[in-house]
């Protein structure tokens, strides 16, 4: 059996009249994610680090923000896309650590929610998904609560 490793970023600023899209789920928040599509900065991390893990682009090459069809589109169904290459090129998620980074809203008590809405597209057990919820400590950005940022690490197998 062959493993591959990839790491992914994405950072988005937070807009007041969109919804709050994070880890494949909607939270209540006054503010959004700014984005092409849902803004859904977890699910962009975990889409580049499963790109990076192919030894391919970044999502931004794959579903540019100037193509109309990926307008509003939901981040969910981009992974699901992402996920089904892996699979046609012999590769199986193994497993994903990720970090989102935010000052508001509070994360920790979503993050169950957000594992159950993830890992039926990853196709993974619970076990097999880390999300971890940091603050920036009020610095920059993130610590003044105008962006969301996120990490991911996977790991994938030949199948």
């Amino acid at each position: 059996m062959k493993i591959k490793i990839g790491l992914g970023y994405d950072i988005h600023r937070l807009q007041r009249g969109r919804k709050l899209f994070l880890g494949g789920i909607e939270l209540d928040f006054p503010k959004g994610l700014s984005g092409h599509s849902d803004g859904d900065c977890l699910i962009h991390a975990v889409i580049d680090a499963l790109l990076g893990a192919l030894g391919e682009g970044d999502i931004g090459q794959l579903f540019p923000d100037t193509d109309p069809r990926y307008k509003d589109i939901r981040s969910t169904e981009l992974l699901r896309r992402i996920v089904k290459r892996c699979s046609a090129e012999g590769w199986q998620v193994a497993h994903i650590d990720s970090v989102i980074i935010a000052e508001y809203p509070k994360i920790s008590g979503s993050i169950g929610r957000m594992k159950k809405a993830l890992c039926p597209l990853l196709q993974i057990n619970e076990k097999d998904l880390g999300v971890k919820a940091k603050t920036n400590e009020g610095t920059g950005l993130i610590g003044e609560g105008k962006a969301i940022a996120a990490f991911a690490l996977a790991l994938i197998q030949s199948h």
